[in-house]
């Protein structure tokens, strides 16, 4: 699938599966997501309606440009927020921060500049690592995820273009 719509709907079909499996890590295995978790879930459903928009839309040149741009934005930020959870389970135990209050109770009590700062210190409970594959945690098998969404978003911003259709 080397058209626009198929990368689109393909990176589409992938953020689904992303928030599938984190749907059944959560209410399967009972991994309950910490703050960080949450937050990345967050930006791959963005990334996920951004791909599903491309795909739907199909632009020339400067649509296309423009969808790579949000897509980089997305997974940049996603990126950002995933590396950080993989710096915090990478810290020896005693530099790991206390645990905090839930996600709700920060963004219940505090204000959104604050609550944002709290939630990507990151906390105790953001260091654990509950589940791994071929050595990566979840963080960070959604850190590759990111990174590839920035290489697509790349490619889009950058690459040649030239109008074909799948459908």
């Amino acid at each position: 699938m080397n058209t626009f719509r198929g990368v689109f709907l393909t990176g589409f079909l992938v953020c689904l599966g992303m928030l599938l499996i984190a749907g059944y890590f959560q209410f399967v295995e009972h991994l309950d997501p910490c703050p960080l978790c949450i937050l990345q879930r967050i930006m791959v459903l963005i990334a996920a309606f951004v791909f599903l928009l491309g795909a739907i839309h199909n632009p020339v040149n400067v649509g296309r440009r423009v969808y790579g741009f949000l897509l980089l934005l997305v997974a940049g930020i996603g990126a950002a927020i995933a590396g950080r959870h993989v710096w915090l389970q990478q810290l020896p135990e005693d530099q790991v921060p206390t645990c905090g209050p839930g996600l709700n109770f920060i963004l219940e009590n505090f204000p959104i500049n604050q609550a944002i700062d709290m939630v990507l210190r990151g906390s105790g409970e953001c260091a654990d690592v509950l589940w791994t594959f071929l050595g990566l945690s979840i963080p960070g098998w959604t850190l590759v995820a990111f990174l590839i969404m920035i290489i697509v978003a790349l490619r889009q911003l950058f690459g040649r273009h030239k109008r074909t259709t799948l459908f």
